[in-house]
């Protein structure tokens, strides 16, 4: 299916890997002119050349001086996939103030920043889309995590925010919220601890038990990056003009709500 997305500027961010790369892979795919963004120089251009990307946008959103970088490469953008954030598996007892913080710091205002640099210009033209990556954890916490699910709270929040302050200019802001998604990193972290929990050997039954015991919904597996990907590429094409201020779950069915 195409979805109209052919000369329109996309920037993604935190794409050299995992669910962003697939989001920047899949939107080059659908024709659009796609800026790839990462802190690692090399790993970034491995990955802009592979998709197929415009562009190759290098620095750190938790400071102005990288923001205001990425912003000059991706120029005139008409879609902005705010995915760049980072995680850790630590509880109450070890995320200290400055760990709050820190999440803070590189979950949301790394956001906001790109949001204050590139949004004008799209009011200014009359279109454009910014998305938030964010996730069931914004509405249905545990109890690992906190700082980590504080911060998903806050892109869903300032996602809804700017959807407000940005109506009837053509612009429209919404949320994509990822369930428990297979990439790399959780394939190796879920085969490593397999035999500790019983899973089984075969790929097959280590992740149908994990999503069991972990991640409980009703498709019975790990969702895959390409599906996040799909649902961004869906609010960034004109098929979604009417979608603002809202939160389109691919979760498998995790987060249960009649909302």
């Amino acid at each position: 299916m195409d979805v109209n997305l052919k000369g329109r500027r996309a920037l993604v961010t935190g794409s050299s890997s995992g669910l962003g790369e697939a989001i920047a892979r899949l939107l080059a795919a659908e024709g659009a002119d796609v800026v790839v963004h990462g802190r690692d120089e090399a790993r970034t251009r491995k990955v802009a050349e592979e998709v197929g990307a415009v562009a190759v946008a290098i620095g750190d959103l938790t400071t102005d001086e990288g923001a205001d970088a990425v912003a000059a490469t991706a120029g005139e953008t008409d879609i902005l996939v705010n995915n760049a954030g980072a995680y850790d598996h630590i509880g109450w007892t070890d995320a200290t103030a400055d760990t709050w913080v820190r999440t803070y710091e590189v979950n949301v205002v790394s956001g906001v920043r790109m949001i204050q640099r590139l949004v004008p210009g799209m009011r200014g033209r009359g279109w454009g889309r910014v998305i938030q990556i964010g996730g069931g954890l914004a509405s249905q916490p545990i109890a690992m995590q906190p700082h980590y699910n504080a911060s998903l709270a806050a892109r869903h929040n300032l996602a809804v925010s700017l959807a407000r302050e940005l109506k009837d200019t053509g612009v429209t802001s919404n949320v994509v919220a990822p369930g428990a998604i297979l990439v790399d990193a959780v394939e190796r972290l879920l085969t490593g601890i397999a035999p500790d929990h019983g899973w089984g050997e075969s790929w097959e039954e280590i992740e149908r038990n994990a999503a069991r015991d972990f991640v409980p919904n009703d498709i019975g597996r790990f969702g895959r990056p390409e599906e996040i990907a799909g649902a961004v590429a869906y609010l960034a094409s004109p098929y979604a003009d009417y979608i603002s201020g809202a939160t389109i779950r691919v979760d498998g069915g995790t987060i249960r709500s009649v909302n």
